[in-house]
């Protein structure tokens, strides 16, 4: 089971989750998405996050779950 990478910070800012860094479809689609998907959803918050906020502690942890 994949672990959503949701922290309770659902705020939309130029159309992503500032707290997730998801997109509203992938937020949307999350619940029914197979593991497989979710894994590429995670992915790509990955590299948004690492892109978007190097800074960030969680730039990596996105991957891991």
């Amino acid at each position: 089971m994949v672990i959503s990478p949701c922290i309770n910070v659902c705020r939309i800012e130029d159309g992503l989750c500032a707290g997730c860094f998801r997109s509203l479809d992938e937020i949307a689609r999350w619940a029914t998405a197979a593991d497989e998907d979710k894994r590429l959803i995670l992915a790509a918050v990955a590299q948004r996050r690492a892109r978007l906020d190097p800074e960030s502690d969680l730039a990596c942890n996105c991957s891991d779950r």
